[in-house]
């Protein structure tokens, strides 16, 4: 066990799967007991229970998954989310998983390059390759059956990992300076030739050396008349050539249009006789039975000639 780094004293996780031998398993978590003393306890948990164990975070030093000799474990990405959870910052997590040698049509099979790159977005740091062998017949065939797998590139990857020094989502402030400090007042120093630019006293207005204008000196002759009203005046409707008032006509086109509608909707004399009487008019003159009038003059009818006599 000396080369997974464990000494006395560590809290170590041994994670297992249903292709793990149970021979196997037995005979690594007592070799691993016996080399972190028996006041540590060596925790062995089902990798489909992992995520149910209610394990603290921060708890491990050291965590092994797939290391049982004959296993073919697999690892998801909630997997590897949950182990980066459980390890103390710092710690060191230990793997092995069969890899393919490129990608096929079983996506639960990994390349080593995808497995290194799924560790990373774990939380892992450091992560390496540690040792990469071929399957023997006996497990390839274990994972062509158990994973319904149909190539013959598998390879068996161990891979090695840390969690970084610090716990996930702890913050630290940070001391940023952007300014140079002068050693006696530690203050920002300022540049006097700056600060004299952008400073303006009472004696400066009485300098006889600074010239200051004369706003009313911008203005000409032409600025000081008065603008003719017809000029600030919008455009009409009937300047701009518009045959159709706006919605909100202000320019007096929408009642030139309705006084228009009106007038076409008068009836017109067909002989020019109207106004001379009942005597004169057609038969179906629209003022037979009204008054002669003047040509061009409104009739109004009083309100006692609407009755009956």
């Amino acid at each position: 066990m000396a080369e997974y780094g464990i000494s006395v004293g560590q809290r170590v996780a041994v994670i297992w799967d249903s292709s793990s031998p149970v021979e196997g398993l037995k005979n690594m978590v007592a070799k691993i007991q016996a080399l972190v003393g028996p006041e540590s306890r060596v925790s062995v948990e089902n990798i489909d229970q992992l995520s149910h164990s209610a394990h603290a975070k921060s708890s491990f030093d050291v965590v092994l998954s797939g290391m049982v000799p004959g296993s073919m474990t697999l690892h998801s990405a909630e997997v590897l989310a949950e182990i980066a959870r459980i390890l103390k910052p710092g710690g060191c997590v230990l793997l092995k998983e069969p890899v393919a040698a490129q990608i096929g049509d079983n996506s639960r099979i990994k390349t080593a390059a995808r497995l290194l790159t799924a560790l990373m977005l774990s939380g892992l740091v450091e992560v390496k390759e540690l040792q990469k062998e071929p399957l023997t017949p006996e497990e390839t065939q274990s994972v062509q059956d158990h994973l319904e797998y149909q190539g013959n590139d598998l390879l068996s990857v161990q891979i090695e990992g840390k969690k970084p020094n610090f716990e996930v989502g702890s913050s630290s402030q940070l001391k940023l300076s952007f300014a140079k400090k002068s050693a006696s007042s530690g203050k920002p120093a300022v540049d006097p030739a700056a600060a004299k630019l952008w400073t303006l006293s009472a004696n400066d207005m009485d300098d006889e050396g600074m010239d200051l204008l004369d706003s009313d000196e911008l203005l000409d002759s032409e600025d000081l008349k008065k603008p003719d009203p017809s000029s600030l005046k919008a455009p009409s409707c009937k300047e701009l050539g518009k045959k159709k008032a706006c919605k909100n006509c202000t320019c007096g086109l929408a009642e030139d249009l309705e006084q228009e509608k009106k007038e076409s909707l008068k009836p017109k004399s067909a002989c020019g006789n109207c106004y001379l009487g009942d005597a004169f008019r057609c038969a179906s003159c629209p003022y037979m039975g009204m008054p002669a009038f003047k040509p061009g003059e409104k009739i109004l009818l009083a309100e006692n000639n609407l009755h009956d006599a």
